[in-house]
């Protein structure tokens, strides 16, 4: 079973079970409050019509992506986890073009966790078979099989309507939800067809719409499904999800990463009131309560001894020092080659070098880690806002001891994620089951992780270290090294055996300049150090640091050069006319032909790059004072291929730029002797409002190709745009993350 909405734009809640009779009166009012929203709980079979006995009433068409009910409501099944992002807004619109629905009929709720029918297609030329939400490929790999559903749908109302009418399915037409026989002047909204067409035989290879004639995809003023659900607190999150006699946990985890607990006692816990279990799991000690507040007070009275022999000790200062040594070392992995990097640059007239430092990022979501777990014997039951269906299924399963197709994932929707729910050992997900186990499936049991357990809990973007050399020859050809010292996020989890390739870890290297650009000798290598430091996919993966220094090396070259930034990077991307064409809307957008104010402190930069699929390329303009670097201005230009929600897509861009700028500006994990420095927000600073742009610009280059990544391709560029404009400002580098002016002019001195 898995939650359905059909008449409310919240996401499902669980809370539809018969109230025992110990149900307080705020879960008797949440459970009726709910239950009057139009909220089913039911099982929906592919291709199912009316039932035999239903009466009059007319059954919907039913199909795996999308229902069309008797109300006349059309829901489209997602099978990607909506976490702010816009898929549940961005893959109805498909649906609807293709249905020729009305907009203001369609719904959208989360499919069950089901592969083959809800995998995501772009990993499965890759060999990973699994339902997942990541690499900015929902609407991307949707766009064919929605366009398809929704047209499949289209053309089985048309011939239930051309049957029941007796005239040519060709003579129909649909318009607005609404079918319609011009002849005869007979007309019939979609749940008035449903019952009639979920009968019918499923057509194969039906017509698809010519783009020139698409009415809801490419949109702009589109509104989000999502919107006033989110906007008047009716959306339901986990931490919303409320289960007769459920419990709420919190997890004591090791202080290192690493360790273990080889013991603990619970007494002073157990005296805490409200705390009505303590238990030991794979990754800790677990305080159950009845509330938040009595576990967590229960783990503030726990003792546990940790045995730290595997621990990682060491700290970043360390890491570091290491990595630069690596990087000065000894060749490692050859991740590409062209031409003669060593002998070109051996004999270039024009030569920079710069060595680049990026630290350990938290994804630091709105919404930290939540889930909730019910077992029975046979049963799994697990309500989050799961990022990897399969993954989580399988993990949870062997945390119980069920088969796979045993759990049950009610997908809810996230407050957030940046790649932070898609780990592959599932952390909390398996947390959870194993709560549950432990304690016996005695109730039910909520899993929350405070700000602290998220910021301290690792799976962080890997700690990376750049050294680059660029230099150009007498015919002005340009040669590039680069040594990559930093951590893989692939290597020794179930994803190596397909994704790793000759042991390069493609979301630790992808995205440099030899792949980017026209460039006539190039060699990028890398060295995967040993860290026990828990990592993972943090929005944009490897382009975060690749873009960077790529983006501000050229910048550098092209200042040795003597050429203009913009003249200079249009010169070595004749083969990348994706990059040529979103590099010159933006720098036309920007006014880059037109000259800058010279005012102290004053500075305006350029960086371009493709990620996901999709090709970005920002302008920013900054101010300098003493130490502080203002952003005032972005403009942003993008080519995603079709947009197929513009607003979606501006939103993305404004979200991912101010997502880079908060990694650019403050963000930074550190460690001291294997201990997290950070614990919240006032040491792991974020982005604040009065930080952001003043004007934030987003142009969509206009496009026919299919639609490719929003979600991510934002990030890459702006802080590299950000750097190079404070260079042109001051003509100080900045080549270590987070921007620390003053230590960059010491350096410089």
């Amino acid at each position: 079973m898995y939650f359905r909405h059909i008449e409310d734009e919240s996401a499902a809640s669980p809370a539809t079970s018969p109230s025992p009779p110990e149900l307080t009166r705020r879960q008797f009012l949440q459970l009726t409050s709910l239950a009057g929203s139009g909220l089913t709980l039911g099982i929906l079979l592919p291709g199912c019509g009316s039932q035999p006995g239903a009466g009059s009433v007319a059954g919907p068409l039913t199909m795996p992506f999308l229902r069309v009910a008797p109300d006349n409501t059309v829901t489209v099944i997602s099978k990607h986890l909506e976490a702010g992002q816009g898929v549940w807004t961005g893959l109805p619109a498909i649906v609807a073009e293709e249905l020729d629905a009305s907009w203001a009929q369609i719904r959208v709720e989360s499919a069950p966790a089901e592969v083959p029918t809800y995998q995501n297609m772009a990993f499965v030329p890759m060999g990973v078979h699994a339902q997942l939400t990541g690499g900015s490929t929902a609407v991307a790999n949707s766009w064919q099989q929605l366009r398809e559903a929704g047209a499949t749908a289209r053309a089985m109302l048309v011939a239930a309507a051309a049957a029941r009418w007796g005239v040519p399915a060709t003579d129909i037409t649909v318009s607005e939800g609404v079918v319609s026989h011009a002849g005869t002047g007979r007309k019939a909204t979609l749940g008035e067809l449903a019952g009639a067409a979920a009968k019918l035989p499923v057509p194969a290879n039906v017509p698809l719409k010519n783009p020139t004639d698409f009415k809801i995809v490419g949109n702009e003023q589109l509104p989000r499904l999502d919107a006033r659900a989110k906007s008047t607190g009716k959306q339901q999150f986990a931490i919303d999800v409320m289960l007769p006699e459920m419990m709420t946990a919190v997890v004591m985890r090791p202080p290192r990463f690493g360790a273990r607990a080889s013991s603990f006692d619970a007494s002073k816990a157990k005296a805490v009131a409200g705390v009505v279990d303590v238990v030991q799991i794979p990754r800790g000690v677990a305080v159950v309560g009845r509330d938040m507040w009595s576990a967590k007070k229960g783990r503030e009275a726990l003792s546990v001894t940790w045995d730290e022999s595997d621990a990682e000790k060491r700290g970043t200062t360390e890491l570091m020092k290491e990595y630069r040594a690596l990087g000065r070392g000894k060749e490692a992995l050859t991740v590409k080659e062209v031409g003669e990097a060593d002998a070109a640059l051996a004999h270039a007239v024009k030569r920079v070098e710069g060595e680049f430092e990026f630290p350990y990022l938290a994804h630091a979501t709105m919404e930290p880690l939540t889930a909730v777990c019910r077992l029975s014997p046979d049963k799994c039951e697990i309500w989050a806002g799961c990022q990897f269906q399969t993954g989580d299924q399988a993990a949870a399963a062997a945390a119980v001891g069920l088969k796979p197709e045993q759990v049950t994932i009610n997908t809810l929707a996230a407050g957030g994620t940046f790649g932070r729910r898609a780990t592959p050992d599932s952390d909390y997900i398996s947390e959870v089951a194993s709560i549950a186990k432990a304690t016996g499936g005695k109730y039910p049991v909520r899993l929350i992780w405070t700000r602290e357990d998220d910021i301290t809990g690792g799976r962080y973007r890997p700690l990376n270290y750049h050294r680059i050399t660029a230099g150009l020859g007498k015919d002005g050809k340009v040669a590039y090294g680069q040594r990559i010292v930093g951590q893989s996020i692939l290597i020794g989890t179930p994803f190596e055996s397909v994704l790793v390739k000759n042991g390069i870890d493609p979301t630790a290297t992808g995205g440099s300049a030899a792949e980017q650009y026209d460039l006539d000798h190039a060699r990028v290598s890398w060295t995967p150090p040993k860290v026990g430091v828990p990592v993972l996919w943090w929005r944009s993966v490897e382009h975060t640091h690749m873009a960077y220094s790529k983006e501000v090396m050229i910048d550098e070259l092209a200042q040795a050069a003597g050429e203009d930034p913009v003249a200079f990077r249009l010169k070595l991307l004749g083969k990348h006319p994706r990059h040529a064409g979103a590099l010159k809307l933006a720098a036309e957008k920007a006014g880059w032909d037109n000259p800058f104010p010279k005012e102290k402190g004053r500075g305006r930069g350029v960086a371009v790059h493709e990620s996901f699929g999709s090709v970005v390329a920002q302008v920013a303009e900054v101010t300098v004072s003493g130490n502080k670097i203002t952003v005032d201005r972005v403009v942003c230009a993008v080519d995603c291929g079709i947009a197929v929600t513009p607003d979606v897509v501006k939103a993305q861009m404004q979200s991912g730029i101010g997502y880079g700028l908060s990694a650019a500006l403050y963000g930074k994990i550190t460690l001291t002797d294997g201990h997290v420095d950070q614990t919240n927000f006032h040491q792991y600073q974020v982005l604040r409002i009065n930080d952001m742009p003043r004007a934030v610009e987003v142009h969509i280059v206009p496009s026919r190709n299919p639609p490719s990544g929003v979600g991510e391709p934002g990030v890459p560029p702006i802080a590299p745009a950000v750097a190079n404009a404070v260079r042109a400002a001051t003509g100080t580098r900045l080549h270590t993350l987070p921007f620390d002016l003053a230590a960059a002019r010491r350096a410089k001195a």
